[in-house]
């Protein structure tokens, strides 16, 4: 059976990595957001709102005077504040449901920002661990209820955490690899996703082929599409050298 071949989870344990031109990194506080400044090489300014937390990061050439940075924040403030809104939302929605993991903290769903959130969530090697066993412990059913329904199998299934897919699929080898995060979440999204995957061995793409397969093994599968886009991923942090 394709799920014997699970890898375990993760280790924490990652490549040292820098960004490309880094000059300088330094924090500024303006207006009571805490702001990191990466200087680099480059000739505009940049900002970003990074989930799941809303950490503030501007990008500016390596001598924009401090004064031009905290003014370019200023005229962003109120883009800033619906991006810190959105996140809260979508941090609240992901582990919200009373069938997540009980392990999970409460706190995780906190409104307050990186760093200041006591007991938030964050991947350690007991949370990778937690949820590659939740995962293994549901799939065999799963796979016994819809390789029948698809009319196709999984060669191999692998757990991996993910930056910003839910799972993937390569229908030349039939494999299909599952962010670890389903399984500390409601197992409803575990079961869309692990469709949806399985229906791409039929279908390489999302048109209309595919989108008829899915309504005709899973007739509420764009709610629950809509529902698991609204939540959030949680990376696993990198470890610096």
């Amino acid at each position: 059976m394709p799920f014997r071949n699970l890898p375990r989870a993760r280790s924490l344990a990652g490549r040292s990595t820098s960004p490309h031109a880094l000059i300088s990194r330094e924090v500024i506080t303006v207006d009571g957001v805490q702001v990191s400044v990466l200087r680099k090489k480059n000739r505009n300014m940049y900002l970003r709102v990074k989930p799941p937390y809303g950490a503030v990061e501007v990008t500016a050439p390596a001598r924009m005077p401090q004064q031009d940075i905290v003014r370019f924040v200023r005229e962003r403030r109120a883009w800033i504040d619906d991006a810190l809104r959105k996140m809260a939302a979508a941090r609240s929605r992901t582990f919200a449901s009373p069938n997540v993991d009980p392990d999970v903290p409460v706190s995780a769903v906190s409104m307050q920002r990186e760093g200041t959130a006591e007991g938030a969530f964050s991947w350690n090697e007991q949370s990778l661990e937690r949820a590659r066993q939740s995962i293994e412990r549901q799939l065999p059913a799963l796979l016994r209820k819809w390789e029948p329904v698809i009319g196709r199998a999984p060669s191999k299934i692998t757990l991996r955490t993910m930056s910003s897919r839910w799972g993937s699929c390569t229908p030349k080898t039939a494999r299909i690899r599952l962010n670890l995060q389903l399984g500390l979440m409601d197992p409803k999204y575990l079961e869309y996703v692990l469709v949806h995957e399985m229906v791409h061995l039929w279908e390489h793409g999302h048109g209309a082929g595919f989108q008829a397969r899915m309504t005709d093994a899973l007739p509420n599968w764009k709610e629950l599409r809509r529902e698991l886009n609204t939540c959030t991923i949680f990376e696993v942090p990198q470890v610096r050298g």
